[in-house]
């Protein structure tokens, strides 16, 4: 069976003393293959949850524990070819995002094929994220599972929960690696591999047992001095230059202005520092980003040349993005934020849903791969198509409807975090809260609508005027 691979993803991770108000936050554009693949945003309940978990594009068949925790989740909205479950964090407060493509290189792969009856991204949140109390408990389930059932595809996860935040790479078709990110550090992944140096010694580094002898015996590190993992497992390409590299230097460039590397540099840094404390609404526009203010924006004033040269983050495949916040200044009950939204980056607005829910807002869940505007899926889609055809006379309507909806769902945040304690029911009441913000981004979103039909209209070609 064809394996169908969601691969160009971008990943953002950021320590708790990186970001702004204290905050562990993991994040990711879940991009697919082509431009619809509707998803929707969904609970897993302990009783929903498969006791014997069954791959559709693999043959291979898990026991799982009988103990699940409830999560979130944003799987594929259409059946019949898997779960696809691209991110959630569960009932303990433990994230997960699940998965970023990265690339790998010849000589790994010929001594740690990938396995056609493994696992890979359809299953692997499904399989993880419901079994795990934190997020180094998270490193070692997956890695164990890579080892006993190995891979089909090349992938890197992330896990955090209050403290700490973990990448985690394959490698090969059985073998992994995983680095805790420093508390003061964030991080931009494209698709590539992208963890560089790396100390097999350390408590914050997490491994295949034989990884050190696998990369001595099969002399597999080109470096004389230090071993980086991404010359000893991954991808120096032309490709890379183009497709993976230019992303991390807009996204560090955007963090650390002073820095002055080449977008198709091969060697930008992994763990990266600023002085600047990082905020959702930062990571949403590096997620969006397409290179503005330089001559590389598809929308902007450079050569046709120029426009095309390197792949934008926010892209027509973006699907879902998704940041996934667990605070450090509120009680445990309201700290989980699965903030959300649809479709492509550019014309939509990230939704702060609280995950200490038992169901989700109904403009945010399933629907049926028919285009429905009632559906932020769709909704969101549309918007995208309209404003790329004149980006130019839609940007500022854009730019004050993501504002103005993260604002007004804001400050709904505010007030339930101050009114929570006082609910019989908790769950009940944050699920009242997350549907106050999906009508007021499905408002907002209308509205925006209606803005762009009326300054797209008169522009329109199919149009005759006589002045009588």
């Amino acid at each position: 069976m064809t394996k169908r691979i969601k691969g160009s993803c971008t990943t953002i991770l950021v320590g708790k003393k990186a970001s702004i108000d204290g905050s562990t936050m993991i994040a990711r554009n879940e991009d697919g293959a082509g431009p619809l693949n509707p998803q929707k945003f969904v609970v897993i309940k302990p009783a929903d949850q498969p006791t014997h978990y069954k791959s559709v594009l693999s043959p291979v068949e898990i026991d799982l524990p009988d103990n699940p925790l409830r999560y979130t989740s944003t799987p594929d909205a259409t059946d019949g070819r898997g779960v696809w479950a691209g991110a959630g964090i569960n009932s303990e407060n433990v994230a997960m995002t699940a998965t970023e493509t990265i690339t790998s290189n010849s000589r790994i792969l010929g001594v740690d094929p990938l396995v056609d009856d493994g696992i890979g991204e359809e299953d692997i949140t499904t399989i993880t994220l419901p079994y795990i109390h934190s997020a180094r408990e998270g490193v070692k389930r997956l890695g164990a599972l890579l080892e006993k059932y190995g891979t089909y595809e090349m992938n890197a996860m992330a896990f955090s929960d209050k403290d700490e935040v973990w990448y985690f790479e394959s490698i090969g078709g059985h073998h992994w690696a995983a680095i805790r990110i420093p508390d003061d550090a964030y991080v931009i992944a494209p698709n590539r591999f992208n963890i560089d140096q790396y100390d097999f010694d350390s408590e914050d580094t997490l491994f295949a047992a034989d990884l050190p002898d696998l990369i001595e015996k099969n002399h597999l590190n080109p470096d004389r001095d230090q071993v980086n993992l991404r010359h000893i497992f991954g991808s120096a390409t032309v490709k890379d230059t183009r497709y993976n590299n230019p992303r991390a230097w807009y996204g560090q460039k955007y963090f650390n202005p002073e820095r002055n590397e080449s977008p198709i540099d091969q060697d930008l840094p992994f763990i990266c520092r600023t002085q600047k404390k990082i905020s959702v609404e930062d990571m949403k526009f590096v997620l969006s980003s397409h290179y503005q203010n330089t001559p590389y924006d598809p929308y902007g004033t450079g050569t046709e040349d120029e426009k095309k040269q390197f792949r934008p983050i926010g892209i027509n495949r973006n699907q879902e993005l998704h940041i996934l916040q667990i605070r450090n200044d509120v009680p445990a009950e309201i700290a989980a934020i699965h903030w959300l939204a649809f479709g492509p980056n550019t014309f939509n607005a990230p939704v702060p849903f609280y995950a200490n829910v038992n169901d989700t807002p109904t403009a945010y869940q399933s629907t049926t791969g028919e285009c429905d505007p009632t559906n932020m899926y769709w909704l969101t889609n549309v918007l995208a198509l309209m404003g790329d055809h004149n980006f130019g006379l839609y940007e500022d309507q854009e730019n004050l409807f993501e504002e103005n909806t993260v604002a007004d769902c804001r400050n709904l945040q505010h007030k339930a975090d101050a009114a929570y304690s006082k609910q019989a029911d908790v769950s009940a009441y944050l699920e009242s809260v997350n549907n106050q913000m999906s009508d007021v981004a499905m408002t907002r979103a209308n509205k925006l609508l209606g803005q762009m039909l009326a300054l797209g209209e008169p522009q329109m070609k199919l149009q005759f005027t006589l002045n009588d």
